[in-house]
């Protein structure tokens, strides 16, 4: 059976568009559009903010929308992410503004531009296709590259550090906690001998250490025996789950009444805490949910691109 290889999924100066031109290829396919601008129902004067702008794919259908009185503020960690997407989005100038920043800063991503609260907010929080072809930025294991995974690179640690120097416990309960591996023990184990011998430096070291690690039976599943781990160090490299879970909690002082949030989660640990969240501030009179259950993509779509598979869409308007 092949393999399903399903990762998913600096402060701020103000990007200026390149101007020199990128292939098709540099731009990742944003997935449930239609969806997405259901869920906001941008109008023409709103502002909304794009937390994970990647390459512009969702800030290139919102913007149309908010035309000609509104605004749209594109945010990335990913500095080369966000360049690709400052280039496709120039011809809406000065209606889009792109900030390097992480999105659990929107506080203060707003407060440069003058703003305290928006109409709206989007998070995609899954992988970039362009992030995850590029070898050099070591997120697949099924490319030769680095142990890098940062998605902001001016950031210093990466996932070789993690795994080169972490204690065999800590290895195996971040495995645990942040890619639910069964083998965490048994994959840590192998990593800390290898490791003895040399440092392991490469995407496919590690993922050849996964296969070697885990029961024969287990080696020829749907997902590939490195899939959770990669998923972990990743998550632990960036703090993923750190950053949602105050971008959450900030998200009811960011938005006017009547402002949504929408948010696309790619795996259960993303979408546990957005459910969680969004429930518990329905009781406490913050939220109508807009969605009784997660808006998946349609076989059409996941025919189409298949990376989109995982996702699962969640909305909420804030209440006066």
């Amino acid at each position: 059976m092949p393999y399903d290889f399903d990762v998913g999924s600096a402060d701020g100066a103000v990007l200026t568009a390149m101007t020199s031109p990128l292939p098709a290829a540099g731009w990742h396919q944003p997935v449930m559009v239609e969806a997405v601008l259901r869920s906001l129902s941008p109008k023409p004067d709103a502002v909304i903010v794009d937390g994970t702008a990647g390459t512009g794919g969702h800030s290139l259908g919102i913007l149309p929308h908010v035309l000609p009185n509104g605004r749209l503020i594109a945010l990335d960690r990913d500095a080369e992410s966000l360049a690709r997407a400052g280039q496709r989005l120039a011809e809406f100038e000065p209606q889009v503004s792109c900030l390097h920043e992480n999105y659990r800063n929107l506080p203060r991503a707003l407060k440069r531009l003058g703003l305290s609260t928006v109409d709206g907010v989007l998070l995609d929080l899954g992988m970039s296709s362009v992030q995850l072809d590029a070898q050099t930025r070591g997120f697949s294991f099924s490319k030769e590259g680095p142990l890098d995974m940062r998605m902001d690179q001016a950031q210093e640690t990466t996932a070789g550090e993690l795994v080169n120097e972490l204690p065999m416990e800590e290895l195996a309960a971040l495995f645990e906690r942040f890619g639910e591996e069964r083998f965490a023990r048994r994959i840590a184990s192998q990593i800390v001998r290898e490791r003895r011998a040399h440092r392991i430096i490469t995407t496919t070291q590690l993922a050849a250490l996964a296969v070697a690690a885990v029961p024969p039976a287990a080696r020829h599943g749907r997902l590939h025996p490195a899939t959770r781990i990669f998923q972990a160090l990743r998550i632990a490299v960036n703090d993923e789950l750190g950053a949602l879970e105050e971008l959450l909690e900030l998200l009811p002082d960011v938005l006017r009444p009547g402002g949504r949030a929408v948010v696309i989660t790619f795996h259960s640990l993303e979408d546990r805490l957005v459910k969680r969240a969004f429930l518990q501030g329905m009781r406490d009179g913050l939220w109508r949910v807009l969605t009784k259950k997660p808006v998946r993509p349609s076989d059409a779509e996941t025919a189409a691109n298949p990376r989109a598979r995982s996702a699962k869409l969640r909305a909420v308007e804030r209440l006066s």
